[in-house]
């Protein structure tokens, strides 16, 4: 590899000093880094990723990891996490240990696995692309809501409950694992959907084929009252909603392209990040 693509977490990273470590040493090296341009809310600026990137080093946690695989939806480049934050199940690279992975980089051909994302859609509001999770939630009092999931048009189930997550594979550590979904293996292609705090005892999570389209509509509060919650993409792209509408979620066919330095099993990384070492 030869031209890489820089997206730096500015929290993490305030002063730029390990970003401009790590431009320096592949620019030493006789390859092209590219810092990315950013607008005031840390979003890459439309219009600025460069083509022929062959690399794109992401450096922070995991979330800035998956806002910059959305960012760089449709541009085919695979990326690297370096990271900067806690738990890191996205990020591949230790940050000190960037030197002997760029060397990988540049003299060898890495392992680029691909992960399933996935689209979703709120009729006359828009669509966002998601790497993680879906999420639809009660916005205001403290009540829960009624949601119906159909899938391919058919109703699948009804839930009394905070909110609703869709998740990818990879996202399944995420939100998912907190409310009790199951894991997945993040090379796997499903879908997982998994309630928020349900008002029953046998409401369990559902894994469905990524194939299958799924909705999810608001339904009436009681007495017939309009409720009002939200739908989020990743946990942005927030999209106030209201009793009748519906959320339309399916496969993406675009995927998330990682670069695969470690020869380590995800069991085994898994059980590692669990145990927080």
């Amino acid at each position: 590899m030869d031209n890489f693509y820089i997206i730096t977490n500015k929290l993490k990273d305030a002063d730029f000093c390990i970003t401009n470590e790590i431009l320096e040493y592949i620019r030493q090296n006789g390859k092209t880094g590219i810092l990315s341009q950013k607008d005031e809310e840390g979003n890459i600026i439309a219009g600025t990723i460069p083509e022929g990137m062959d690399c794109a080093l992401v450096l922070g946690g995991d979330g800035t990891f998956i806002r910059s695989a959305r960012e760089l939806e449709g541009y085919n480049v695979p990326l690297l996490g370096v990271n900067l934050g806690t738990l890191g199940y996205l990020t591949e690279v230790e940050v000190q240990d960037f030197r002997s992975a760029l060397d990988t980089l540049f003299h060898s051909r890495p392992v680029i696995e691909e992960r399933m994302m996935m689209r979703g859609k709120v009729q006359y509001m828009g669509e966002h692309v998601a790497l993680n999770d879906i999420v639809v939630t009660r916005e205001g009092s403290l009540r829960v809501i009624h949601f119906n999931i159909y899938v391919n048009g058919e109703l699948l189930n009804s839930y009394e409950a905070d909110g609703v997550i869709i998740s990818t594979p990879t996202g399944t550590t995420g939100y998912n694992l907190s409310a009790g979904g199951p894991i997945v293996e993040p090379t796997a292609s499903m879908f997982v959907i998994t309630p928020i705090c349900p008002h029953a005892l046998n409401t369990s999570s559902i894994v469905l084929s990524s194939e299958d389209t799924i909705e999810v509509e608001i339904g009436k509060g009681r007495y017939g009252r309009v409720e009002h919650a939200s739908v989020t993409f990743d946990g942005t792209n927030t999209i106030p909603l209201v009793t009748g509408n519906r959320v339309f979620i399916k496969k993406a066919s675009e995927t998330t392209k990682l670069v695969k330095l470690s020869k380590e099993s995800f069991m085994k990384t898994l059980r590692k990040k669990m145990k927080g070492n």
